[in-house]
């Protein structure tokens, strides 16, 4: 039976090299601490950069182009 990959893990041939780095305040790292704590996410690397993809991929979805405005297509 093969292992199953989790859809996070980093490829050999795809290696993650791209570093990205921010700041929160006190307060703001207190509510992903609680976060992570509640719903018991141990890896928080991954949590961070599956939470940005997800919604990065859903605004593109969303904002896909069209021959017509969403107003005219509603008619």
């Amino acid at each position: 039976m093969k292992p199953v990959r989790k859809k996070s893990q980093a490829l050999p041939n795809q290696p993650r090299v791209h570093r990205v780095a921010f700041m929160l305040n006190d307060d703001e790292s207190k509510v992903v601490d609680r976060y992570l704590q509640k719903y018991k996410i141990q890896n928080k690397s991954r949590w961070y950069r599956e939470t940005i993809l997800t919604h990065i991929l859903r605004t593109l979805e969303e904002d896909y182009p069209t021959l017509f405005k969403e107003t005219e297509m509603r008619r």
